[in-house]
């Protein structure tokens, strides 16, 4: 099964739209990597993760496009989490999400006073995504979907990867498929095939509500992802085919979903 472009229902007008408004570069390889690593299967519902940055936000609108032109069925469902962050305001995405027709959760939970608590040697960073992640499995438990869907890109996997190289001796990244620990979930990245800067233009040309990250944890001091996304960028100029090169590298590790994907 292929995913396309292709529109079902000319006569749909919002179809349309979406349509003239959804770059090629953009829909391919969504629709690409959504095929290749089957992450997506009749009637599945799907929680996608909305954050409020351009990463997420664009996802929502290339999975509504595919929602109304994909030769298969499955529902389509958002969700938010408020870390209850000094200067991080992602309330405005409810006024946001009401002018479109998808189940929209809001889910607030005080993440930095629980580190405070909790954290011991840990990262905030890393603290803040672990608890982030339990609560988006808790509302796609409650509210009966089995897919969560999250926005990273291609310059966040090669990211990664290169970090676990320099700082584990480890070669792997981040998946674009695989289940959760508790097998009742799976666990899918439609934008892995991305570049970061395809998804930055679009969010400009759109001009989506995009919402400032304002964690003082994450921007008080430069953290080692910034460190090597500069590194890998700057690299990128000397050789161009860089990022396609590390996509062909870690293509054979991205899917850890195969026994799911046999049924």
């Amino acid at each position: 099964m292929v995913f396309t472009s292709k529109i079902n229902n000319p006569k749909n007008t919002h179809t349309i739209k979406l349509r003239m408004i959804l770059p090629k570069l953009l829909v391919k390889p969504v629709g690409r990597a959504i095929s290749d690593f089957k992450m997506i299967k009749e009637r599945d519902k799907i929680l996608l993760a909305v954050s409020g940055g351009k990463d997420s936000l664009s996802l929502f609108h290339i999975l509504r496009h595919f929602l109304a032109s994909a030769p298969i069925s499955f529902e389509l469902g958002v969700v938010t989490i408020d870390p209850q962050v000094d200067g991080f305001e992602p309330q405005a995405l409810k006024s946001f999400f009401k002018k479109f027709d998808v189940p929209y959760f809001f889910e607030s939970f005080p993440i930095m006073k629980q580190a405070e608590k909790s954290m011991k040697g840990n990262s905030y960073c890393s603290f803040c995504a672990r608890i982030k992640r339990g609560l988006m499995y808790q509302v796609a438990r409650r509210e009966g979907y089995n897919v969560l869907a999250l926005g990273q890109h291609l310059d966040d996997l090669a990211e990664s990867l290169i970090m676990s190289i320099c700082h584990n001796g480890k070669i792997q990244t981040m998946k674009a498929h695989y289940i959760n620990d508790a097998k009742d979930l799976r666990i899918i990245r439609p934008l892995a095939y991305v570049r970061e800067r395809q998804l930055a233009n679009f969010a400009k040309t759109i001009c989506l509500p995009v919402i400032k990250d304002s964690c003082p944890a994450c921007y008080q001091m430069p953290t080692e992802r910034v460190h090597f996304k500069h590194w890998l960028l700057t690299e990128e100029k000397r050789t161009p085919n860089l990022y396609k090169n590390l996509l062909s590298a870690m293509k054979p590790m991205l899917n850890e979903a195969k026994e799911c994907l046999n049924d």
